[in-house]
């Protein structure tokens, strides 16, 4: 397992959101590109980076700032956020990503989903975000009548390999991880599980890893590090 920092882009920021909410923005960085090479210098092995504008507005926003980032580390990084279409998700391999998001999508096409994975394989992760229980979409916006560990199932059987799954409920309130969630989540599936939302510390980190499978790869942190609630070293001395 490995400890993932989460690099939000909107308005060519870097930004935290509470609960996925755009009202609800908190800039940290007006340099998202030096803020990659800071996580890549305090040890981190995997970049988190989401286009927000791009998840609201259905379509890539910050391909370019991505590309940047993806070109000045060395690590690799996984992105999401408005890929809706092939051509994104072949943008954004082609600019260096290791993994590509998928999320409106698998809800929405999962014929498409298929077709994605037997064609980029396991560079395909779908992101499952979900409140309650049940599974969203469009950034957060809309919530479905799929629940997540269903969607989960079947995204699996589809031949999908990485699950980075979201509590929105919890994310950006560092309250804490929902860790039930997770270990019903790493239960349900065989693939592997990125968990996300609401970790805050190093007893979050110690818990996730005590309570769920083997399966749990990565956990995501953002607004914790971001205000200096716990370190990058802290966490991953709690692996």
């Amino acid at each position: 397992m490995i400890i993932i920092p989460a690099i939000d882009l909107k308005g060519g920021k870097c930004v935290r959101l509470t609960q996925g909410r755009q009202d609800a923005e908190f800039v940290y960085s007006e340099d998202p590109v030096e803020m990659a090479r800071l996580w890549e210098e305090e040890g981190a092995p995997y970049l988190h980076v989401v286009d927000l504008d791009g998840a609201f507005q259905g379509y890539p926003v910050h391909a370019d700032t991505i590309a940047r980032i993806a070109n000045c580390v060395s690590i690799p990084i996984e992105v999401g956020g408005g890929l809706r279409t092939d051509e994104d998700i072949q943008a954004v391999v082609d600019s260096g990503a290791d993994r590509a998001i998928i999320g409106t999508r698998a809800v929405d096409e999962p014929d498409i989903l298929m077709a994605l994975v037997r064609r980029f394989g396991r560079r395909i992760a779908v992101g499952i975000d979900a409140r309650k229980g049940m599974a969203q979409v469009q950034g957060w916006v809309k919530t479905t009548n799929m629940k997540a560990l269903e969607l989960g199932q079947a995204v699996g059987r589809m031949g999908v390999q990485t699950i980075i799954y979201t509590d929105t409920e919890v994310d950006g309130m560092l309250g804490g991880a929902n860790v039930q969630a997770m270990v019903e989540m790493c239960n349900a599936v065989e693939c592997n599980i990125v968990a996300s939302g609401g970790i805050t510390s190093e007893s979050d980190i110690s818990r996730l890893v005590d309570a769920c499978g083997q399966n749990l790869s990565g956990a995501i942190v953002g607004k914790a590090l971001y205000e200096g609630r716990v370190t990058y070293k802290a966490l991953t001395s709690a692996l």
